[in-house]
């Protein structure tokens, strides 16, 4: 009787030592104080009242930053706000070199934006975000490498800018569209005058073309409902009228 109970107290000591990690987990298992080995997935036993297991997950794991007010090279104060997303890659570096890893990677995360925010011009923060979360992510990926931790992916949300400096920026945006248009009308202007004065060193080479012209100007006008007609004489009418009162003159 008193072997079946020590046989039963025995198997159930041995039976507490039974644990299971998800396909998602592993285990960090302590002997006595001092790291013994990486346990998991799947069915794993452990030394009762001698080891002592702690699990991480090694999914990728999703951090909002929450929004930082910082100022930026050209002393233009926003607000911004970003996402992280980063993983546990050696979970026994990232059990034993950090005290808690989630909160040690959001507070760099968070210094490393605000820090990076400061050295780049606010137009540079509105149109290189791309270059700007590469950057951050290189940054942090670095520091947290010896905690057994990768940064996968890092983007900036939102900016929000003074409500001053949005009207500054749309007055900018409008003066930039009337310079472009000013400068398609007066390329316009340029492009037809000389197209006008290549029709008239033509025309002056041709005057039958000239008199077409005209004839072609005539009937454009008829086709309006137009009260007064216009009729053009040719050239080389008015010049045989000149020429014959001119000798009319001389004989006279």
């Amino acid at each position: 009787m008193d072997i079946t109970i020590v046989l039963l107290i025995l198997s159930a000591i041995l039976l507490s030592g039974i644990r299971i990690a998800q396909e998602y987990q592993r285990a960090i298992v302590f002997r006595l104080g001092r790291f013994q080995a990486t346990k998991g997935p799947g069915i794993y036993w452990i030394i009762p009242l001698l080891e002592r297991q702690q699990t991480i997950d090694i999914r990728t794991k999703t951090v909002d930053l929450e929004q930082q007010e910082t100022i930026t090279k050209d002393s233009v104060t926003i607000k911004v706000n970003a996402v992280l997303w980063f993983r546990v890659t050696d979970p026994r570096k990232a059990i034993i070199f950090v005290a808690n890893y989630n909160q040690a990677v959001y507070q760099f995360a968070v210094t490393a934006l605000r820090n990076i925010i400061g050295q780049h011009l606010l137009d540079e923060v509105l149109k290189e975000r791309e270059k700007i979360n590469s950057t951050l992510q290189r940054i942090v990926d670095a520091a947290t490498e010896p905690w057994g931790i990768q940064i996968e992916m890092v983007e900036m949300k939102d900016v929000e800018i003074p409500e001053a400096m949005q009207r500054a920026m749309a007055r900018e945006a409008e003066a930039i569209r009337e310079k472009r248009a000013r400068l398609i009308k007066a390329e316009a202007e340029l492009e037809a005058s000389i197209k006008l004065t290549q029709g008239a060193k033509q025309m002056e080479e041709s005057p039958f073309s000239l008199e077409l012209r005209r004839m072609q100007m005539l009937s454009e006008i008829g086709i309006d409902n137009n009260t007064t007609t216009v009729v053009l004489i040719p050239s080389d009418f008015t010049n045989m009228a000149k020429s014959i009162g001119q000798r009319l003159r001389k004989d006279s």
